[in-house]
Parts: structure tokens; C-alpha cells; sequence
């Protein structure tokens, strides 16, 4: 092992925005890998109709984690090579191009954890597949349709790893049908379901729904942004910072409202056979 090329570079060699990015891909790794302990060891601390929610979770955590390790590694092998380059050009080049191969992984992951999201979302009012098999079926293919073209949409460059303008808009548009259709098949279901949930099952799908609608905005501005100047690892950051909120944090969301539904329902028991014994 040598420390020229086994260990993280300092803010010294390549910068603060860098390390900053790096520390972000790193944590938000951390913070998946934790939720799949997280997902297995609160399974049975939910109400059983939703611990299939708790499985979603773990799943989406799994990936999301392995994800965000190889980003992490690459990245880091980006900052190796930043770290032996002095020229602004040359350093804001390999930082662009870097961002396009790096953020393939993020498209790999988004493939299956959206489609797994949006599946929680459902969860939420206990909804099953046969139920309304083809609202959820054309939900999940516009889903993957989304990510696809979006995927399609970042590789528009050219051998020397310039973006295609034109090519990336066009499938632009096209992810942004993807996107619209998912999100009026997700309330195309609340409103035929939501009488079947309680308030607090509804509150969970409605938190996980606006999320859908706000903060995954937050993707295809950064997919707009890449057409800019601006420098790509602030665009790193908030995806970093994103994902974990909408697959932590949303993961949180979902114990929440299975852990209220189970503690309601001891409680209730616990005044049955209070009655049962007086």
C-alpha cells in the first residue's frame, strides 16, 4: 500500500468543494447500509400489514448502499487523479467528465428504488397487486420508462465526453413524460384507496406522494444544471443529500405509521383485558 494512491487526498491537493463531496457520497453510504440493520431489526415492531413496507425498505437500502460504495470508490479515484493536476481547465475538465461516468451508478440505482418508493407509497393504504393491477403496473413501467430516458438522456456525449445539447433536452422531455404519468397512476390510487386507510396510514402515503411531486424535482434540475457551468459537485452534494432523504428518510416515515398502528392496537388490547379482568 502506498499513500499516493490508497488513501483520500486532502482539501490541500484538490480543494474543499471536492472533500466536501466526497464526505457527503461517504455518509450518505453510511446512512444506507445502516437502514438495512434498521429495515431487519424494526420488522417486528410494525403492524404485520406492513411490514412488507419494512422489506421495500431494506431492499431499497441494499442497493442504494452497494450504489453509493462504488460511487464513492470511483470518486475517489477521480480525486486521486485531481490531486496530480494544476491546470483550472484541466481540473474542471476531468471534474465534468468524471460526473457523467460516476453518475451512471445513481441511474442503476434509481431503476429499482423508485419502482420500490412508489410501491411504499401503496403500501401504505394496504393496497395488493390485484387490486388495481393495472394502475399499479402502468405506475411502475412509466417509473422505469422515467429513469430509462433520463439515463438515455446523460449519455448524449460526444467521444470527448461533451454533452449533446439538443439530444440531452429531447430525452429530457421525454423522462418528463415518464415522471407525469407515474405520479397521476400514484393519485389515481389514493383517491380510489384512501377511504381504507386511518389517518395515520393516510398521512404516510401523503408524505410519501409530495415527496414524489417536491423534492424528486430536485433530479431533473440537476440533469438541466449539467448544461451550465456551474460545478458539477454541487450537483454531487444535493443528490447525495436527496437520496437519503427519500429512501431514509421516507423509510423512516413508513415505521412511523406501522409502529402508531401496532401501539394502538396493544394499547387497545391492554383495555380489553383490563375490562375482561375487572
Amino acid at each position: 500500500m502506498t499513500f499516493a494512491t490508497e488513501f483520500v487526498p486532502t482539501a490541500g491537493e484538490v480543494g474543499m468543494l471536492p472533500m466536501l463531496t466526497y464526505f457527503f457520497m461517504t455518509v450518505a453510504s453510511y446512512c444506507f447500509l445502516g437502514n438495512v440493520f434498521f429495515s431487519v431489526l424494526t420488522n417486528q415492531s410494525v403492524a404485520p400489514e406492513h411490514r412488507i413496507s419494512r422489506a421495500y425498505g431494506g431492499v431499497i437500502a441494499v442497493v442504494a448502499g452497494v450504489s453509493y460504495l462504488l460511487i464513492t470508490r470511483f470518486y475517489h479515484g477521480m480525486l486521486q487523479d485531481l490531486s496530480h493536476l494544476t491546470d483550472p481547465g484541466a481540473r474542471a475538465a476531468l471534474i465534468r467528465h468524471s460526473y457523467q461516468a460516476i453518475g451512471q451508478y445513481r441511474y442503476m440505482d434509481w431503476a429499482v428504488t423508485t419502482p420500490l418508493l412508489l410501491l411504499k407509497a401503496a403500501s401504505m393504504l394496504r393496497i395488493r397487486f390485484h387490486e388495481a393491477a393495472t394502475a399499479i403496473t402502468v405506475m411502475l413501467l412509466a417509473d422505469f420508462f422515467m429513469v430509462l430516458t433520463g439515463y438515455i438522456g446523460e449519455q448524449q456525449l460526444t467521444a470527448t465526453g461533451e454533452i449533446i445539447a439538443s439530444g440531452k433536452l429531447l430525452w429530457g422531455a421525454i423522462s418528463t413524460v415518464g415522471y407525469v404519468v407515474a405520479l397521476l397512476a400514484l393519485y389515481g390510487l389514493y383517491k380510489r384507496f384512501a377511504a381504507r386507510g386511518n389517518d395515520t396510514e393516510r398521512w404516510g402515503f401523503r408524505f410519501i406522494g409530495i415527496t414524489t411531486v417536491t423534492t424528486w424535482g430536485v433530479y431533473p434540475l440537476g440533469y438541466m444544471l449539467t448544461l451550465t457551468s456551474i460545478d458539477l459537485n454541487y450537483i454531487h452534494i444535493a443528490f447525495s443529500i436527496f437520496d437519503v432523504f427519500n429512501k431514509v428518510g421516507i423509510a423512516i416515515v413508513a415505521y412511523l405509521v406501522g409502529k402508531r398502528l401496532l401501539d394502538e392496537r396493544l394499547n387497545e388490547q391492554k383495555v380489553l383485558d383490563g375490562y375482561a379482568t375487572a
